[in-house]
């Protein structure tokens, strides 16, 4: 029998060949700090230290470590913490925390190594950052990080520790705070989603038997809609909850699904074509998801366009006249373009995780999530209970960015599998499901004209956005140029774009970001045009004070200073030439 000491303790290896570290680590030992996340390799969240050397443990073989000794991030610094941990804590090295155990075992490494062969001298941010490579930070606190570090290196803090700008900063660099991830209760079942693997397709017909009849399984439930369709690769269809994750993927493979497939198309060009297959009929446009934080005023749909919805346009004809006249006179001012943005994923590192309790008629639910209030009412409201009944806890979210503020399929599965399987239930999303499934900031595609005057003013502004929702309405992009450069007229029209990908979702400032490269990009060959420093130019047209204040900090920065007109340029890829 094979045995690893782990911070101290001797612990019995799984007999299991396929056994990983961190299962023995977090499922073993309980040791949550250890964070899995991307399970190759590649973020550093779940680094320990081998014989005091960095590994990843979703990597390492649990026999591999058979006779050496393993420290985790519990096992750092005890009641005195290490100086990493106090410079982490102290110069704010963290935001939402999932990443951090994972940085500081590594930079405790690269410290140790550091002062026994260099004193308190400080390294430079490229041998920290060297060094701090194989880690991600969603949050970005990149900065943050390298700075603490090289102070830690300084010695600075070496001696008592100091107060922290973070009340849980202690419990996120030593590894105990909890995430919904890390929450396990006694009798705790895993539960999984089965998805669909076509992009369009009706379900006729969904046996759960085999699955129910598998060894473990306690719960089977279907999740598909009345209409028995689905839309896009990834769509639940069912859900069980088993004693554990193998068990549930043994009855996952054990449901049988049949599935008469459906035309479908995916993306902005496919769906917009002249008879291009509906991935909504009339009847069920309700089904749709929502890539906004609001709800969706009416808009027409004609196939698989939504819109247009121009809410916010003032003086849409005097527009519409006046760029048409720019055009046919050759007005040199006259900017237009098409700028076209990819979808993105939001990528947390803390999945979508749900454990789901029930005690009598009373609902506890640990959540990821960024609305516990919220949560709490959309749960209330659907399964009729009241508020008092239902308790939704979110200690610590690793990472949400706009993707975990609405009620999703995965926590009314692990709802359902609890009540049905009288115990606990966790759905824990996997990578790939992180990845795919959870929402994206759509792709979009940006129509834009912008006509000075001849005075220096913006005469006319026009933005026509189409986003690339997937199975999803309600984007908000033209919309949002209504906050920015006041203009005499504008005309800020949107369109939804459906298709058979998975629904888009809110994503940090949504539609800000697509709305505002398009726009900027043509501010800047507006004052190419009229041979005006672009900061001057936008200080003109916008008369926020908060950003007048921005556009002041940002021409003294010396960068700006020193940076030369526009030259002679080609290629996609284009940069400022600077002295």
């Amino acid at each position: 029998m094979s045995t690893v000491t782990i911070n101290g303790r001797v612990e019995t290896l799984p007999d299991d060949p396929e056994a990983l570290l961190v299962d023995v680590i977090r499922d073993q030992m309980n040791l949550t700090g250890t964070k899995l996340v991307c399970g190759a390799g590649v973020c550093g969240a779940c680094t320990v230290l081998l014989d005091g050397v960095p590994v990843v443990s979703c990597l390492m073989p649990a026999k591999a470590v058979a006779g050496r000794t393993v420290t985790t991030v519990e096992g750092i610094g005890g009641t005195k913490l290490h100086p990493i941990q106090r410079a982490f804590m102290a110069l704010d090295a963290l935001q939402c925390g999932f990443c951090t155990p994972g940085f500081v075992v590594e930079a405790v490494a690269f410290h140790d190594g550091w002062r026994k062969a260099k004193g308190a001298a400080v390294p430079s941010r490229e041998e920290i950052g060297a060094a701090l490579s194989g880690h991600l930070c969603r949050c970005g606190a990149y900065d943050n990080i390298l700075h603490a570090v090289a102070e830690a290196c300084s010695g600075r803090f070496d001696g008592d520790e100091t107060v922290p700008p973070r009340l849980e900063a202690r419990d996120k660099v030593t590894g105990s705070a909890k995430y919904t991830v890390d929450i396990h209760h006694d009798g705790q079942l895993e539960g999984l989603i089965v998805r669909s693997h076509i992009a369009h397709g009706r379900i006729v017909e969904l046996d759960l038997a085999p699955a129910r009849a598998m060894p473990g399984v306690m719960a089977v439930i279907s999740l598909l809609g009345d209409d028995s369709t689905v839309r896009y690769v990834g769509e639940p269809i069912a859900a069980i909850a088993a004693k554990d994750h193998k068990a549930a993927r043994d009855a996952a493979a054990a449901i049988g699904i049949k599935c008469k497939p459906l035309p479908s198309v995916v993306g902005l060009d496919a769906a917009r074509k002249p008879g291009a297959a509906l991935v909504f009929e009339k009847s069920s446009r309700k089904k749709a998801g929502n890539v906004s934080e609001g709800s969706p005023a009416p808009a027409p749909w004609k196939q698989n366009v939504r819109g247009p919805s121009g809410a916010f346009s003032h003086k849409a004809s005097k527009v519409r006249s006046a760029i048409a006249a720019a055009a046919e006179t050759h007005d040199p001012l006259l900017v237009e373009g098409v700028f076209r943005t990819a979808g993105q994923s939001h990528s947390c590192l803390e999945p979508h995780v749900t454990v789901a309790r029930f005690d009598g008629d009373r609902l506890t639910l640990h959540v990821s999530t960024q609305a516990v209030f919220h949560l709490m009412e959309l749960i209330a409201k659907r399964y009729k209970l009241s508020h008092d009944k239902v308790r939704v806890i979110a200690d610590h979210v690793g990472g949400g960015f706009g993707s975990k503020g609405s009620l999703g399929l995965d926590t009314i599965a692990a709802i359902e599998l609890a009540r049905e399987a009288r115990a606990p239930v966790r759905i824990a999303l996997d990578r790939h499901e992180e990845q795919c499934v959870t929402g994206h900031r759509p792709a979009t595609e940006i129509s834009i004209a912008l006509l000075p005057s001849r005075e220096g003013r913006l005469k006319a502004l026009s933005l026509t956005a189409y986003s690339d929702n997937g199975a999803a309405i309600n984007s908000t992009i033209a919309a949002l140029a209504r906050l920015i450069y006041p203009a005499e007229a504008k005309q800020l029209t949107d369109f939804d774009v459906i298709s058979n990908l998975p629904p888009g979702a809110p994503f940090r400032g949504p539609g800000g970001p697509p709305m505002a490269f398009a726009l900027e990009q043509a501010v800047d060959e507006a004052a190419l045009r009229m041979q005006v420093d672009p900061i001057s130019l936008r200080k003109r047209w916008d008369t926020d004070p908060n950003r007048q204040r921005l556009y002041d900090w940002a021409a003294g920065l010396e960068v700006w200073r020193i940076a030369k007109g526009a030259t002679a340029q080609s290629g996609r890829y284009r940069r400022p030439v600077i002295k």
